[in-house]
């Protein structure tokens, strides 16, 4: 049964053995200053764990530098993440020795936002896909090009008319087949997406979301599908998990959440969603979600989000939120989450001539 099938009859993805399992990740990176000293540490992913299942399109959304792509990069090994655990078929692929994980990696391919930068633009289409299929050993040239024949002809491209072509003799749209077409090239199980249409125009994207979701009936894939338009990822998620600042902030079925988010960070993302009232016909003004985010580098302490959360307090600075299931299959790390109303909130801190909490709170 596909995870379309589950999602219309509401079958738990969780009864069944995930695909992809991580635990604990955290991703670092040292800040150089001149000469090479080392000025801090880049905190761009922290103790993040979720889980893929077969069949399933887990969404990864949360603003540009909240970590989404550094936590895809880590997922597959490149580099591996500080510490914890990626579980893939049943191996830990942060244990793996070079060998064993290019067999590993066969199941697991990704693709990337720029389809032109992912191509070589020397190389013919049909080279291109051919590419991972040589780099395997699989079969000779001849079952190769029967192959590749069947790989195009499936994301939509005649083999007759695009494989002698190069990337820059054909549209963005099309280089984002090809690039599709090359990551299922050895049928793996998993598929990773970083912001994969993200560059392509909107009759584009429809046309690419729209052969994700074939390939997923007819091969059954599963996806990780990293975005920033969470209009976007709900059209082809079933579970969607919302990154902050390096840290997972909630995570549950896309559309419970969507329709009532746990976490303040998810509510505000869905606040700047433009939309039209259906009752008046009137656009209703996205509302933006004030303040910067703070530097990885220097994260605040406690919740990361407490800096521009209008719903802080000065537990929010003491204690970091972990996980917790507050829905079935929907989790959130907040100590006020939105299922506390306003008016059983804790009193909020006195002001700065009364007290002195801690500043990023008083702030706002």
């Amino acid at each position: 049964m596909t995870a379309v099938e589950e999602r219309s009859q509401g079958s738990p993805a969780a009864s069944r053995a995930p695909l992809l399992r991580a635990r604990n990740l955290v991703q670092e990176f040292p800040v150089r200053g001149a000469g090479g000293v080392k000025g801090g540490v880049v905190h761009a992913v922290s103790n993040v764990s979720f889980d893929v299942y077969p069949g399933e399109t887990l969404g990864v959304v949360g603003e540009t530098g909240s970590g989404k792509s550094t936590l895809a990069r880590s997922v597959i090994q490149a580099p591996p993440p500080k510490s914890g655990e990626v579980e893939f078929q049943g191996s830990d692929l942060v244990k793996l020795r070079r060998g064993a994980l290019k067999q590993a990696r066969r199941q697991m391919q990704m693709v990337y936002q720029d389809p032109f930068g992912s191509l070589n633009p020397r190389w013919r289409i049909a080279e291109l896909v051919e590419e991972p299929l040589i780099g395997y050993g699989e079969g000779n040239a001849t079952t190769r090009k029967k192959r590749v024949d069947e790989l195009l002809d499936l994301v939509g491209l005649d083999p007759s008319q695009y494989g002698k072509r190069r990337p820059h003799e054909i549209s963005g749209g099309q280089c984002q087949r090809v690039a599709i077409a090359r990551a299922i090239a050895l049928d793996p199980a998993l598929v990773i997406c970083d912001e994969a249409v993200s560059s392509l125009d909107v009759l584009i994207q429809a046309q690419v979301l729209n052969l994700f979701e074939k390939l997923r009936r007819e091969l059954n894939l599963s996806y990780l599908f990293i975005a920033h338009d969470l209009a976007l990822v709900k059209q082809v998620s079933d579970r969607v998990a919302v990154m902050y600042l390096g840290q997972l902030a909630e995570i549950g079925p896309a559309e419970g959440m969507y329709r009532q988010p746990l976490h303040p960070y998810t509510a505000a993302l869905l606040d700047s969603i433009p939309r039209i009232d259906p009752a008046t016909g009137r656009a209703n003004k996205p509302v933006a979600l004030p303040g910067e985010p703070p530097s990885p580098v220097d994260p605040p302490s406690g919740c990361r989000f407490r800096t521009r959360c209008p719903r802080a307090q000065q537990t929010c600075a003491d204690v970091e939120p972990q996980l917790v299931e507050l829905l079935p299959g929907h989790q959130v790390a907040c100590h006020f989450p939105l299922t506390i109303p306003e008016n059983e909130l804790p009193p909020r801190p006195a002001p700065a001539s009364q007290a002195a909490p801690d500043p990023a709170i008083a702030g706002g």
